[in-house]
């Protein structure tokens, strides 16, 4: 098995940083939408963007939210795994930029969700899009960075070449 050289660990740790930075971010703008706003609370930005306090003990869109309770260790569990996976792939794959930046940004996404349902036993949302009537589910800067990276990931697998490797 090979050993990561000194450049490999120094991708690493701007990867971790990267993620890290995503936590930070999701962390912080959590903290200032509860210490400012009241459990279902709406403001109105413009007629596409609103500010709302909700809080998701299921999954993404509170896939089993109204579950007796049992799924929050499930999700506590589904995060460490999947946070270890990534760092695993992150290691495995350091040089690998856009591979990387999207896990990194999936995994900071990951760990910042963790955080919520470890510390409050839910998630805290608070973006919420709508058009003509119609809401997407609110969400917040950790799912937005596991969206993006999600979308990367997707890119990266479409078009390999454009990054130096060799396509499928």
């Amino acid at each position: 098995m090979a050993t990561a050289s000194s450049g490999t660990v120094r991708d690493l740790l701007r990867w971790l940083g990267v993620a890290a930075a995503v936590v930070l971010l999701d962390q912080l703008s959590k903290f200032a939408i509860m210490g400012s706003m009241r459990f279902l609370e709406t403001y109105t930005i413009n007629g596409f963007f609103n500010l709302v306090l909700v809080y998701n003990t299921g999954a993404a869109f509170s896939l089993f939210a109204d579950a007796a309770g049992w799924q929050r260790g499930l999700f506590i569990a589904i995060g460490v795994v999947a946070s270890a996976v990534i760092v695993a792939l992150l290691h495995r794959h350091a040089a690998d930029r856009r591979f990387c930046f999207a896990l990194s940004l999936i995994l900071g996404g990951a760990i910042g969700n963790l955080c919520d349902r470890v510390v409050l036993g839910h998630v805290v949302d608070f973006i919420q899009l709508h058009a003509g009537g119609w809401y997407w589910p609110a969400f917040n800067a950790a799912d937005s960075a596991i969206s993006c990276g999600a979308a990367l990931l997707i890119w990266d697998g479409l078009f390999p070449g454009a990054r130096g490797k060799p396509a499928h």
